[in-house]
């Protein structure tokens, strides 16, 4: 491709860290955004203007749809990426979706053919792959510094119940309401899969009971967290746990166990803090004889890679950079693209884990199979495996229960006052 990448963003809350990559970014033009919210989009269309740029700003979606753009970063609700990212690839855009991949497995399966009979560049912007830490992980694990892995864990504390106002809106129906306790899995399972290249191929998946003392919010599965067990194929183990435990600052976690040593971040630093600050990783390898080697501690600071560019970004963990930049480097034909970039079967193997692990707890803890989706011939049991807890997609038998206790109901009131809480600027207390 000649000259710039002509970029949209749909999605202006979250989209917005990509949109200051974008805006400085040498290879990409930043065009449209889209964003139903008003305040959100004129805050976008501020950056782009203080940079020097004039957009297109839309409400609408269709109106956006037709604009012209090369490529398309999905940064709108977590559920809806996929058929989005359908159709824009069948429209012959790139695209980049922010987590997660898919809501069904028939999603899965529709994802993955619209990329291959599209040709273009899909990539998952999973970005806790692509923090300090984890990045150092896989770039020494693949060096054959730890041997092969045996036992991971991937750990993504997050309690979000003071900040849920500000991130649901006081929708009824907003995904975060209706979503399972195994869906948002990405963030613990993804580094794992990043750092060892290997693929699952069974999950068993558990849930917490609910945290009852917890003012109500509107989380239908009520405050609680998910924890699935992955088997590789290669035979080994990961433990993979994320949602609404109590722990501040939350834990962003990961542990690498090989057959000649180890690798872990620090879990008492978070992961967001500023350069200098970062989470220290320690590595042991063993040496010629048995239980002996050495251990190192450090903090590993940016990664080489576009080096320079990466320092001016700092959110996450400085890991909000490079999924977008990777995928303008796949889309450009450059190497670094065409190895970091989260591809469309890696971030199927991610989510799915998530799905079939409530699947798993719904059957009262049975192991589950992870299909290999690059297969063709594995498809056609889940292509129109619709199951799932978003009455939208899902009807009857179908639709899923958001605990499996059954789905926990409010009163319009409660989201009422979430709606009031998000509109003063404050959290809930």
């Amino acid at each position: 491709m000649a000259g710039k990448v002509k970029i949209g963003v749909f999605g202006a809350y979250r989209g917005m860290t990509m949109i200051n990559v974008l805006l400085r970014h040498p290879d990409a033009e930043l065009v449209a955004i889209c964003d139903k919210y008003r305040p959100a989009l004129e805050k976008a269309g501020k950056a782009a203007e203080e940079a020097g740029l004039q957009l297109a700003l839309y409400e609408n979606f269709e109106d956006f749809f037709r604009h012209d753009m090369d490529a398309v970063v999905l940064a709108n609700y977590a559920n809806e990426h996929a058929t989005f990212a359908i159709r824009l690839l069948r429209s012959g855009r790139h695209v980049l979706s922010e987590v997660l991949p898919c809501e069904t497995m028939a999603q899965a399966v529709e994802l993955i053919e619209a990329v291959e009979e599209s040709g273009k560049v899909y990539a998952y912007a999973e970005n806790y792959c692509y923090m300090w830490h984890t990045f150092e992980m896989r770039e020494r694990y693949e060096r054959g510094e730890i041997g092969e892995v045996m036992y991971a864990e991937g750990e993504y504390i997050h309690d979000c119940s003071a900040i849920w106002p500000g991130i649901t809106y006081g929708e009824k129906d907003h995904w975060r309401n209706n979503m399972f306790p195994t869906f948002y899995c990405t963030h613990s399972i993804g580094p794992m899969l990043s750092i060892t290249g290997r693929r699952p191929v069974q999950v068993v998946g558990f849930v917490t009971q609910r945290n009852g003392t917890v003012r109500p919010l509107g989380l239908k599965s009520g405050e609680c967290a998910g924890i699935e067990l992955v088997t590789l194929d290669n035979g080994a183990i990961c433990k993979s746990v994320h949602g609404h435990l109590k722990r501040e600052p939350g834990s962003i976690n990961y542990e690498i166990y090989g057959t000649k040593g180890s690798m872990e971040s620090e879990r008492f630093t978070p992961s967001y803090a500023p350069e200098g600050r970062e989470p220290e990783l320690q590595v042991y390898r063993e040496g010629d004889k048995l239980c002996v080697g050495e251990t190192e501690r450090y903090r590993p600071g940016t990664p080489a890679i576009a080096g320079d560019m990466a320092k001016k970004f700092t959110t996450h963990g400085g890991s909000d950079f490079y999924p977008t930049h990777f995928f303008i480097e796949k889309i450009l034909g450059n190497p670094d693209g065409e190895k970091y970039s989260i591809d469309v079967y890696s971030a199927v193997d991610m989510g799915i884990c998530g799905i079939l692990a409530y699947r798993s707890i719904l059957a009262g803890n049975a192991p589950m199979r992870v299909p290999n989706l690059r297969d063709k011939a594995e498809r056609d049991a889940w292509r129109c495996d619709n199951k799932c807890t978003n009455p939208a997609v899902a009807q009857g038998d179908d639709l899923l229960p958001c605990y499996p206790g059954g789905s926990m109901e409010y009163p319009d009131s409660v989201y009422d006052e979430v709606r009031k809480i998000w509109l003063s600027g404050k959290n809930a207390e």
